[in-house]
């Protein structure tokens, strides 16, 4: 597909996706090196999507956040804790939110108190975030700390791996038991929300580019994801054509057939993930980095931060007008000057990036 529009059109008091008092456009900055491409399947605009509303963020607003140190531990970081106390303040000074609101899980409370980020505090923690929402509702969540990956049981990834994040107590379940899936995420966090709501998440954590399992991604790149389902053929083709050149027809059939099936499958998962994931809520998430890169535990004036947090924060600092387009290319500017991570921003429909960032 030539020159893809990246917007789902959604302007300020001309869309049916708008609340009553719609969300105003932006401020941009786009220049040609910088533009930014809807990672959807072609086909949307044709077959259509279901229908959705997005969140004005007027009504009632909580957050949940989330900071793990793992202290004491091999697997220690020293900003998480920070981040947490920063996301708090931003929260409240910029977008209005309310501390009795908030719940703010860190690891330095005791092991016994629910405040204490284990799986099972995290877990109920994720369904009350989501429970008793109403259409402007505006909810944020937060994580600092670890993530990782694991193997995919359930096929619904098309790299074969299931995004997670890992509680403060993961090293007491057997394997990778203790981790939270993406899966478990989504059912929790993103199922349950009505249509017209909203939820921004933010990950500051390795491996996290798709870690809420949002069909709509949207990259700084500007390449079309099903474009990325030949990033992993060259080796394929490699293959068979190492075979052919030694004689070995048969095997290099073989390996193309494979080849074609993987991208295949890849394809058929993409799609079952837009029929799947998408939501009649607004929901839209910022990851410090993609699924294979990791995110940074820093230090930015002299205290201990994650790189995405102290990203996020401080670009809307700057400027809280920004557009979706405009914050996501902050981001990567923000990080690019010390961090090879590249943030990404995912969304649970098509939406129009050129709207203002709201929470």
């Amino acid at each position: 597909m030539e020159n893809p529009d990246p917007n789902y059109p959604q302007p300020p008091f001309d869309s049916s996706h708008q609340p009553s008092t719609p969300v105003p456009y932006g401020e941009r900055d786009i220049s040609d090196d910088s533009r930014l491409y809807l990672h959807t399947d072609p086909r949307v605009q044709k077959e259509g999507i279901n229908d959705f509303v997005l969140s004005n963020c007027h009504g009632n607003k909580k957050a949940l956040l989330l900071g793990i140190n793992y202290t004491n531990t091999d697997h220690e970081l020293s900003g998480c804790l920070n981040d947490v106390a920063n996301i708090k303040e931003f929260l409240i000074s910029l977008y209005g939110f309310e501390e009795e609101n908030m719940l703010i899980m860190t690891d330095d409370q005791p092991k016994d108190s629910d405040l204490y980020p284990s799986r099972e505090n995290i877990l109920k923690s994720m369904k009350w975030l989501s429970s008793h929402v109403k259409p402007n509702d505006s909810l944020f969540f937060h994580f600092s700390g670890h993530g990782g990956r694991v193997r995919d049981e359930s096929g619904d990834e098309d790299d074969g791996y299931d995004e997670t994040i890992y509680p403060a107590d993961f090293k007491e379940y057997s394997g990778t038991s203790g981790q939270i899936l993406d899966d478990e995420m989504h059912n929790l966090m993103v199922r349950p929300l009505c249509e017209g709501s909203r939820l921004t998440c933010i990950f500051d954590s390795c491996h996290s580019g798709t870690v809420l399992d949002l069909p709509y991604i949207y990259s700084t790149k500007g390449i079309l994801k099903e474009q990325n389902l030949f990033k992993g053929a060259g080796k394929g083709v490699i293959s068979a054509g190492i075979a052919y050149a030694k004689g070995n027809k048969e095997r290099a059939i073989s390996s193309l057939i494979e080849l074609g099936n993987t991208l295949f499958r890849a394809r058929e998962v993409q799609q079952e993930n837009k029929e799947q994931n998408w939501s009649p809520a607004d929901v839209i998430m910022f990851s410090g980095c993609k699924d294979d890169q990791t995110s940074a535990d820093a230090k930015e004036h002299g205290k201990s931060t994650g790189a995405m947090s102290y990203a996020f924060t401080t670009a809307l600092r700057n400027n809280p007008s920004l557009s979706y387009h405009t914050l996501l290319n902050r981001l990567r500017d923000i990080l690019r000057e010390k961090y090879s991570q590249r943030p990404q921003m995912s969304t649970s429909h098509p939406i129009d990036v050129n709207l203002q960032f709201v929470c």
